[in-house]
Parts: structure tokens; C-alpha cells; sequence
């Protein structure tokens, strides 16, 4: 599953307040399931990083994006296995009391076991317990599946970005822009299965 979502690194304001020093980068801390922990990103996973988005993505980040978001200071985080391989990631991006995820990607042989939406739900739960009010994000409008599940997320539809993605035959499609709120329910959501409608790629 990915949700890597939208408007590319180095596009508005960057880091975080605070920082986002909340793990230990050797053995990291309780990940969004059993079986998986969360650490920060960093330049040596680059590879690995890019090898997922570039199987699960038609239209993937480039290697600087994500050079880039790290330089920023953005909250990119990598999810680790029991074995310790790198299995997923998430980049987002503080504009300032709101957080907007850029990405949220789950390599193709974890997908669809509802590591994906335990993901959005602890990154939720992260911002929120750090000051963010909501998260925004934009997704493309043809992905049904992955509006399915931010839809189920709390996230309702507030405008549309023209003419926002790359698309087959030197098209363009449009993005929508959701935004989910934060409260006293933030960070719980609805419980995923096995079956969650998750996908390779969710932008």
C-alpha cells in the first residue's frame, strides 16, 4: 500500500515543531501493528526507500525528493519488520499547526494485510499529539480504493488541484484535496483488517 500523497518536497515550509525527535534511531519505538517499528528515516535507507516507490509507483519520486525532504527536516519515518527490513515509509510535512502527508508507502508483498491504514492512523496520532489540529493530503480522484479508505479515515473532500498528477500519455489529472480533523477520536478510526481496501499506490 502507499499513500504517497501529492505536492512535492520543497514546495512551502519545512520541519517541524519541535522536531520530530521522538524514537530511537537503533531499535526505534512501537510501530502501528505488532511485528513493526517506527524510526526515523535516514540517507542509508535512501535505496531501499526507492527501490518500493519505484515497483509500486507508475509516476514515482525522484531519489532528490526524498534527499530533499530529509534536508527539510520533515517527519520521514520508516517502519521496520521483526527482521529488521525496512517495509514501509512516510514523509509529512508541518504548514504549521496542520500536517500534510506526502507520502505513506507499503512495500507490495506487505500490502493488503492493513499495515497501511495502521500507518495513516499512527502518523495521525503522532501530529495529533504534537499540536497539529488535522492532516490534508491530495490523492488522485481516478484511486477508489484509497479515497474508499480516507473517506473511512474521517477525511472529507475541501477542493480540487487541476491538472496536479502526471498521468499515462503525457496527460494530466487532477487531485483532490482532503482533510481530516483532529479530536478527541483522533488517531483511532476504524479498526483495519486484512482486508482493507489498501493498494500499491495511493496518489
Amino acid at each position: 500500500m502507499s499513500a504517497g500523497v501529492g505536492q512535492g518536497p520543497g514546495q512551502g515550509p519545512g520541519g517541524n515543531p519541535g522536531g520530530a525527535g521522538v524514537c530511537d534511531a537503533r531499535g526505534g519505538r512501537p510501530g502501528p501493528m505488532p511485528g513493526v517499528r517506527a524510526r526515523h528515516m535516514a540517507r542509508h535507507d535512501l535505496p531501499r526507500v526507492i527501490a518500493i516507490e519505484n515497483e509500486i509507483y507508475s509516476f514515482p519520486w525522484s531519489p532528490g525528493n526524498f534527499s530533499d525532504s530529509l534536508e527539510a527536516g520533515y517527519d520521514c519515518w520508516a517502519f521496520d519488520d521483526g527482521s529488521g527490513a525496512l517495509v514501509a515509509y512516510a514523509v509529512v510535512m508541518w504548514i504549521p499547526d496542520e500536517v500534510h502527508l506526502l507520502n505513506l508507502s507499503v512495500a507490495a508483498p506487505r500490502q493488503r494485510r492493513g499495515l497501511g491504514r495502521a500507518i495513516l492512523e499512527w502518523v495521525s496520532a503522532d501530529a495529533a499529539r504534537r499540536g497539529a489540529r488535522g492532516m490534508l493530503l491530495e490523492v488522485r480522484p481516478s484511486n477508489l480504493p484509497a479515497l474508499r479508505l480516507y473517506e473511512r479515515s474521517g477525511f472529507e473532500r475541501i477542493g480540487v488541484r487541476r491538472r496536479y498528477y502526471p498521468a499515462p500519455d503525457q496527460q494530466r489529472e487532477d487531485a483532490w484535496v482532503l482533510f481530516r480533523r483532529f479530536g478527541a477520536q483522533a488517531g483511532q478510526g476504524e479498526q483495519g483488517g486484512h482486508d482493507s481496501p489498501e493498494v500499491g499506490g495511493m496518489r
